[in-house]
């Protein structure tokens, strides 16, 4: 059955237009030009944006980064072995996704480490990539407090996850 349901939701949602005598390939055709236009836009800063990622990985920045983090990451609760994931994970969803698969093949995935790591990437955002696509998109410029909300509330994440392992499988 599930193999049926989008495309009855497809041939539905065209047969809906059709009877409103709406041009549904006109309407498709326009909404694909739209879409080719938004990334026209965007595709810019998220070149940008990946590029930055893979600099600071190859520059070796990531790993001074995460040993100078560790000791507050300790204090605060959350494993230091993530450190390098909560860096990753703001800026780039491919990126958290090699890092965390990495520290779940190191540590086993029932490990308290690998469940922490897998409730940060299921509860936090790629910070900027989303605001790079949806504010670009929206021709918005100035950012203003939407970026460190959005960094406070992805260290919540983090921190939450660490908390939510801890209290429900024991660390």
């Amino acid at each position: 059955m599930s193999d049926w349901v989008i495309p009855s939701l497809l041939a539905g949602v065209a047969m809906v237009g059709l009877g409103r005598r709406v041009d549904v390939y006109g309407a498709l055709t326009h909404g694909a030009e739209e879409g080719l236009g938004v990334l026209i836009h965007i595709l810019p800063a998220l070149v940008a944006l990946l590029t930055a990622v893979e600099m600071f990985k190859a520059s070796g920045a990531l790993d001074w980064l995460t040993a100078l983090l560790a000791p507050a990451l300790v204090v605060v609760g959350i494993p230091p072995e993530t450190a390098a994931l909560m860096l990753i994970r703001p800026v780039s969803g491919g990126g958290a996704l090699a890092v965390g698969s990495e520290l779940i093949a190191t540590y086993g995935a029932d490990s308290y480490i690998g469940r922490v790591a897998a409730v940060m990437l299921g509860s936090t955002e790629t910070t900027f990539y989303t605001v790079a696509v949806y504010f670009g998109a929206a021709g918005i410029t100035k950012t203003r407090y939407a970026v460190p909300a959005a960094l406070v509330a992805d260290f919540t994440g983090f921190a939450m996850a660490a908390l939510t392992v801890r209290w429900l499988f024991g660390g």
